[in-house]
C-alpha cells in the first residue's frame, strides 16, 4: 500500500469522480482506475460502488477512508518534523482541546511564542476527550487539553493553575431558573442533557448522589453549542462547564452547582515521545503559567 496510491484514493472519494481527480492530480483516467482496482485487489475488498454519475464508497471504503486521512497527515508531519529538525524554532504543533474558557491561556502562549518564532504554527482541534485521546494515541496530536484526572501510566501532563466550574444550562423560563444556585437533589428527577463524555464514566455522577440508571438522562451531546440549542428548545437541564457560551441578550441562564464542583485542567502528551523543539518551548512557556 503506497502512499502515493492512498492519496488518489482520498482524491476520488472527496470527488465521488475518477476523472475528475485523475484531472486534478495530473494523471491520465486509465492510470487513475488502474491503481484503484489494483487497491482493492490488494486488500480483498471493493472499496468504491461505481454509478453512472458518481462514485460512493462502500462501508470498507469508509473505513479506509478514515485510516487513509490520518495516515496521510501522520506522514506529512513526519516528513515535516524532519525537514524542520535543522532549524532552531519552526514548524506546526497540533493541539487537541475539550471546550472551555481556560483554552484562551493555551491560546495566549501561543500567540506569545509565535511573535517570537513567527515560523511556527499551532493547529487547535475541539473534541471531547474520547475522541482527542484517541488522536494523540494515534500521534495526531502533539499534545491534549484535558479535564479531570489524568492517565500517569500513559501520558506526561502539566497540572495547569486553572480549575474549571461545573454549572447547569437551562431556558430561563426552567422550573429551577429562579434559583441562584443548584443543589444535586434538585436535578434527580429533571431530564438531563450530558456530554457523552459523562455517559462514558459513571463517576462523573457521584455528586449527584444517585446511579445513573436512576436518573433522567434523555439526551447528550458532544460539544456544548449542541447543548445549547437543546437547552433554548427546553429539552432539558443541560450539565456542562462555566463561560463557554455567551448567554447574554439570550433566553438561557447558567447556575453553578451548590456545593462548587470543579475540574482540574492539564496538559497532556505521549509517554517516550520524541518531542520537537518547539514542543518542548511550549511545554516551557506553559509551565510558566500563573
Amino acid at each position: 500500500m503506497e502512499l502515493r496510491v492512498l492519496e488518489y484514493f482520498l482524491t476520488v472519494a472527496r470527488e465521488q469522480s475518477i476523472t475528475r481527480a485523475a484531472e486534478l492530480l495530473h494523471i491520465t483516467q486509465p492510470t487513475m482506475s488502474r491503481q484503484l482496482m489494483q487497491l482493492e485487489s490488494e486488500f480483498g475488498k471493493k472499496l468504491f460502488i461505481r454509478g453512472n454519475r458518481k462514485i460512493t464508497l462502500t462501508e470498507e471504503g469508509q473505513y479506509l477512508l478514515k485510516r487513509a486521512e490520518e495516515i496521510i497527515s501522520l506522514s506529512r508531519r513526519t516528513e515535516d518534523e524532519m525537514k524542520n529538525q535543522i532549524n532552531t524554532l519552526s514548524g506546526d504543533i497540533y493541539i487537541g482541546t475539550g471546550e472551555s474558557a481556560s483554552v484562551r491561556h493555551i491560546i495566549k502562549v501561543a500567540h506569545k511564542i509565535q511573535k517570537e518564532y513567527p515560523d511556527v504554527r499551532f493547529h487547535f482541534t475541539s473534541g471531547d476527550s474520547i475522541d482527542l485521546i484517541d488522536r494523540l494515541d494515534k500521534g495526531l496530536f502533539d499534545f491534549c487539553i484535558l479535564y479531570g484526572e489524568t492517565d500517569r501510566s500513559k501520558y506526561d501532563y502539566l497540572l495547569l493553575p486553572y480549575k474549571e466550574r461545573w454549572g447547569v444550562l437551562m431556558h430561563n423560563q426552567s422550573e429551577l431558573a429562579v434559583l441562584d444556585r443548584i443543589k444535586p437533589e434538585y436535578l434527580r428527577d429533571k431530564p438531563l442533557i450530558v456530554s457523552r463524555q459523562m455517559l462514558d464514566s459513571p463517576g462523573y455522577f457521584d455528586w449527584l448522589g444517585a446511579k445513573r440508571e436512576n436518573l433522567n438522562i434523555i439526551n447528550s451531546y458532544n460539544l456544548a453549542f449542541t447543548g445549547t440549542l437543546m437547552a433554548s428548545e427546553q429539552m432539558g437541564y443541560v450539565l456542562t462547564l462555566a463561560d463557554l457560551i455567551n448567554i447574554e441578550g439570550t433566553e438561557l441562564c447558567f447556575k453553578e452547582i451548590d456545593p462548587m464542583l470543579e475540574l482540574n485542567i492539564s496538559l497532556v502528551w505521549k509517554k517516550h515521545k520524541m518531542k520537537s523543539k518547539i514542543a518542548e518551548k511550549f511545554i516551557t512557556e506553559i509551565s510558566r503559567l500563573k
